[in-house]
């Protein structure tokens, strides 16, 4: 049943909703209520990723982002109770110019300045040991990290779940927000299609629909649903299962390990804002024909199955962590340009603390807030797969 008051609305029941509804009621932070509009957690960009964990990126707030979301991941049997399926398989981005290469030059300088000691530069002959399968041609460096890897976002989605619930936040599915209602310049209640939940603090999770919990109280927040897709295959036993996860930084092109065969992806640069899943036959093809060229052992496999998510985008690929100044009561945690789901441990953690002590002590957030944008204060990740 739908109670008529909470002390903290959550909006979206991704892995971001979950782990900020079980960061909170670790706190004891009143009643909370964590709402999904779909009949399970975790249907939206959180269901249908392609499961990277990564240390690997080139501004300080992601990397300490990783640092601690990452710790969490590798003990999370011990912490919740359910394996995250942590797989430091190491991420290895192959670069094919000059300026790739100093960039990641000093991306390694930096990570190993943040406390990420473990990315190395790699020549071409380190790299084609690594990855013996893969055709290096145009290939003239690369930086590899071994703690990298995957992770299960459906496993961690639950994990917190079933935490928050433990620690007594309701979660309640099939739950549509269709309104937020303001009283006296703040937030006084959620209205849904099961009915209104009076409460002063909302905790925007949304994802990809963010922007549309936004339009609710005439909020503009700059994040736009784009697909991205991907595909399985069959069984390839010529690739071990501990292959490192490869992506050719140019095209975006990249694969790993996945069940008995591989899973394989490219970002489509010219893809447009929407939030279709329906897949692109044309760019598949595209992917199709740079998966052969980089990874030629693939003309033996069979395409086993296709899927799109959508990344949340932002203006420049951070996302919004952040009081909405504008609307006092009103929380935003969305945006995560297609590195969220690794990043939702520290992503509740953050949350907790802002709403609860006012400011943020595990990570330095405070640049992650909604008024960048029109203040022209744009932090740009060019690590963006």
């Amino acid at each position: 049943m739908l109670p008529k008051t909470a002390d903290i609305v959550i909006i979206g029941g991704g892995c971001m909703g979950a782990s900020t509804a079980y960061y909170l009621a670790e706190r004891g932070a009143g009643k909370i209520v964590l709402l999904e509009r779909e009949k399970f957690l975790g249907m939206g960009s959180t269901g249908r990723n392609a499961g990277g964990v990564r240390y690997q990126f080139s501004t300080e707030v992601n990397i300490r982002l990783s640092l601690f979301s990452l710790d969490v991941l590798a003990h999370f049997e011990e912490l919740f109770g359910i394996s995250a399926g942590y797989r430091p398989l190491g991420y290895l981005f192959l670069l094919t110019t000059p300026a790739e290469v100093a960039a990641f030059k000093a991306n390694v300088e930096l990570q190993h300045r943040v406390g990420v000691p473990w990315v190395r530069y790699l020549e071409p002959t380190e790299i084609a040991r690594l990855a013996p399968l893969v055709n290096l041609d145009g290939v003239i460096g690369g930086t590899f990290c071994p703690r990298d890897g995957l992770a299960d976002p459906n496993s961690v989605t639950q994990g917190f779940a079933k935490g928050a619930r433990r620690r007594g936040a309701q979660i309640e599915t099939e739950t549509t927000v269709t309104g937020i209602k303001t009283e006296s310049g703040r937030v006084s209640a959620v209205v849904t299609n099961r009915g209104e939940i009076a409460t002063r603090t909302v905790v925007n999770c949304a994802g990809p629909w963010a922007a549309q919990i936004g339009k609710l109280v005439g909020l503009d927040i700059p994040i736009v649903p784009v697909r991205r897709q991907f595909f399985t295959t069959d069984a390839l036993p010529q690739v071990p299962r501990d292959h490192v996860f490869t992506i050719e930084f140019a095209t975006s092109f990249y694969f790993h390990p996945e069940g008995a065969g591989l899973l394989v992806g490219m970002s489509n640069p010219d893809e447009k804002p929407g939030d279709t899943y329906a897949i692109d036959e044309e760019f598949h093809l595209k992917t199709l024909e740079r998966a052969l060229y980089r990874l030629p052992l693939l003309e033996h496999a069979r395409v086993a199955s296709q899927l799109a998510g959508l990344y949340e985008v932002t203006p420049d690929a951070h996302p919004i962590l952040a009081p909405a100044r504008a609307l006092p009561g009103l929380y935003i945690a969305a945006g995560f340009s297609g590195h969220g789901f690794q990043h939702s441990p520290a992503t509740g953690k953050v949350m907790s603390e802002l709403i609860l002590d006012g400011a943020a002590k595990s990570v330095d957030i405070s640049m992650l807030d909604l008024e960048r944008f029109a203040e022209g204060r744009l932090i740009h990740e060019a690590n963006v797969v």
